[in-house]
């Protein structure tokens, strides 16, 4: 996409769908689902879809939405009820230096609800039947050693589980937070990220459920004015799992960076979207997604947006999705959004890729006497390994390498 693109309210969309038959017949199919004007996908803009905290503005979806087309819904009835949490569902810790943990904000409490609101069904019944959200705040010019971990683990299968986390990072304060999820459970959680002036804040986001749980989540941030923030989703576990996170911007300067990691097996539904919008000028963003899939039914979906309003002039903005199928019978739903109401701006573009292995990869290694399974995981490692060095906690990356090297086992088994 060049700078030189002025089309008011263009979005440009291009789906990859990619579906592998049990034959291994390839490509099953590839279609943009819009209407097409030369060229362009003219459509609605992403900044009018419907935001509220009221759970009667939104019907239980039928997956015949344009939010729900990908997303098993029939799965899903439990976390998609107006319901309160079991008491059971799920344990919650937090690991964080003296005096980062706030207490609680009540429904309504600033800045509860300055900068997230619920996007979807399953937001807006996480937010409604959460009283008390958690309130962790980094103070400014803090740079804590070790990371702040917000620790979930589920107690069972289908048990009811909301959670609402408000997160500050005070100006030019240096923090890594980790939310990691294990155990088992039907868990909505909602996460609130508010960057201050000049602060560099990297949110960690860890899916490693059992293979029965359910996860929906909402993940908004706002960066302010030169501020730095990263956003890391990693999810290897759960049954089904299907997180919204957005960005927006508060100043000038400001970049953001939202970076994914997914690895399905059969019969798992992974399924990521992205939403950065430029509402102010001169600030970067960076969307990057890599996934592997392996097994009947394994099925990972990455819907990909950025709005780039019209006085977001000097925006620099990129967004790309990888996908590597292992064996036949997966789906991997790749689409990319791109919408653009200026064209002054330092430049915007997006890509999006699935395919099985390289075979010159594996040729050249295999020709240097590795043996073929060894040389497939090798490819797959170097594949993923790019969002995982970019962790940047060492114990958190081994243990998440360590659990790839599991999946990439279960392939060759």
């Amino acid at each position: 996409m060049t700078a030189e693109i002025t089309t008011e309210k263009a979005r440009i969309g291009a789906p990859s769908i990619a579906g592998f038959t049990e034959e291994g017949e390839g490509l099953v199919s590839a279609k943009v689902d819009h209407s097409h004007n030369h060229g362009l996908t003219v459509m609605s803009s992403r900044a009018e879809r419907l935001t509220s905290f009221d759970v009667a503005d939104f019907a239980l979806p039928t997956g015949r939405e344009e939010e729900w087309r990908f997303s098993p819904v029939r799965g899903l009835a439990n976390l998609l009820s107006d319901a309160a949490t079991d008491g059971e569902a799920a344990a919650f810790s937090v690991e964080a230096p003296e005096g980062y943990v706030r207490g609680s904000l009540a429904q309504g409490a600033a800045p509860r609800g300055t900068v997230l609101t619920p996007a979807d069904r399953a937001a807006v019944v996480a937010s409604a039947n959460t009283d008390e959200a958690l309130h962790v705040v980094i103070p400014a010019e803090a740079e804590p050693a070790e990371p702040v971990r917000i620790l979930v683990h589920g107690g069972g299968a289908g048990r009811r589980s909301n959670a609402h986390y408000v997160l500050e990072a005070g100006a030019n304060s240096r923090s890594v937070v980790i939310l990691e999820h294990t155990g088992a459970a039907d868990h909505n959680g909602n996460l609130e990220v508010i960057v201050g002036e000049g602060a560099k804040l990297t949110v960690i986001s860890v899916q490693l459920w059992e293979d029965d749980a359910k996860h929906l989540a909402q993940h908004d941030a706002q960066v302010g004015k030169d501020a730095v923030y990263k956003h890391i989703a990693v999810s290897l576990g759960g049954s089904i799992v299907r997180l919204n996170s957005n960005v927006r911007f508060a100043g000038e300067g400001a970049e953001a960076e939202l970076l994914g990691l997914y690895f399905a097996d059969a019969g798992q539904h992974l399924e990521h979207r992205s939403f950065v919008d430029h509402n102010v000028a001169n600030c970067k963003s960076n969307v990057l997604y890599k996934g592997a899939l392996q097994g009947k039914n394994a099925h990972t979906v990455w819907v990909g947006d950025v709005l780039i309003q019209k006085q977001a002039l000097g925006t620099d903005s990129y967004e790309k999705n990888q996908n590597l199928v292992l064996t036949d019978g997966c789906r991997a739903d790749s689409v990319p959004n791109l919408e653009i109401e200026t064209g002054l701006i330092e430049g915007a573009g997006h890509a999006s890729s699935t395919g099985r292995f390289d075979d010159e990869h594996l040729f050249y290694l295999m020709a240097r006497g590795i043996p073929e399974e060894v040389a497939r995981r090798l490819v797959v490692r170097g594949f993923l390994n790019e969002i995982i060095q970019q962790i940047k906690v060492p114990a958190l990356e081994e243990r998440l390498t360590e659990a790839v090297e599991r999946e990439l086992a279960a392939t060759e088994n």
